[in-house]
């Protein structure tokens, strides 16, 4: 059995305890490649529940799946999640979504009950931080063991979902000139790649564009599109400016730190 096969059947289970045991349940948090896979699986079958996609916020890129009896509403998936805030003192070494993502990852935490992770902007009152979205069953042993990223100490508060940030997230601008504005080209200005590179990524299927797995290299994109790369992060396309005396497209990114 491969890994679709696999991430199938568990969906398959889930079904069957809602519609059984005619109780909300949810699996655990997907890519971009995984909920596609789900997506697919859910428009070939008629399921005996109602399926949602749900990651804390409207733009989430990681999501759970959840399966609801036609008693539940939107507002009982707010019980499925919790905000981990995290805050660090001030004149800390500014940490990154890798930091946190990695300090995490080595408390033995799989990366499947942890979804985005919203890095907030150092300012004059404070060091920042980030709010990390994690399943609610999870949300006691991160705020017993999750105390350092590094050599940074952290403080950790537990929030309802609906207390989630997504006003102040670190984002960092980027001018740069690009050949086209084809995804290969946009891809490998945005995450530091040489264009074969950025390709190969995106034949590989783990580049998304506006929350959507795209495998075709010479996909136009526009302003305002949101591209994201496994592993990498995630950048929008701000502004698409002039062209230079070399007839290259003047661009401004918005890299999410």
């Amino acid at each position: 059995m491969n890994q679709d096969q696999l991430l199938i059947a568990k969906i398959e289970d889930k079904i069957s305890q809602s519609a059984d045991r005619y109780m909300i349940t949810a699996g655990d948090f997907l890519d971009v490649h995984q909920r596609k896979i789900c997506h697919d699986y859910f428009r070939s079958v008629k399921l005996p529940v109602k399926a949602v996609f749900y990651g804390g916020y409207q733009d989430a890129e990681r999501c759970m799946p959840v399966f609801m009896p036609d008693y539940a509403s939107e507002e009982d998936l707010e019980e499925l999640l919790r905000v981990i805030r995290v805050s660090v003192p001030k004149g800390s070494r500014q940490l990154t979504h890798r930091d946190y993502l990695g300090s995490l990852l080595s408390l033995g935490i799989d990366r499947e009950v942890t979804g985005d992770i919203l890095v907030r902007t150092p300012d004059r009152e404070n060091g920042g931080g980030a709010d990390i979205i994690v399943q609610s069953e999870m949300a006691d042993f991160i705020e017993l063991n999750y105390d350092r990223a590094g050599k940074t100490s952290l403080h950790i508060e537990i929030l309802p979902i609906r207390e989630l940030d997504t006003g102040s997230v670190n984002i960092e601008e980027k001018s740069d000139t690009v050949a086209s504005l084809r995804l290969d080209s946009i891809a490998a200005s945005a995450f530091g790649l040489s264009r074969a590179k950025a390709a190969e990524a995106i034949r590989r299927g783990i580049v998304s564009v506006n929350s959507a797995e795209v495998t075709k290299i010479d996909t136009e994109i526009a302003e305002g599109d949101k591209i994201v790369l496994r592993g990498k992060g995630k950048v929008v396309l701000a502004e698409v400016g002039g062209t230079t005396r070399k007839d290259r497209i003047r661009i401004l990114l918005n890299i999410y730190r």
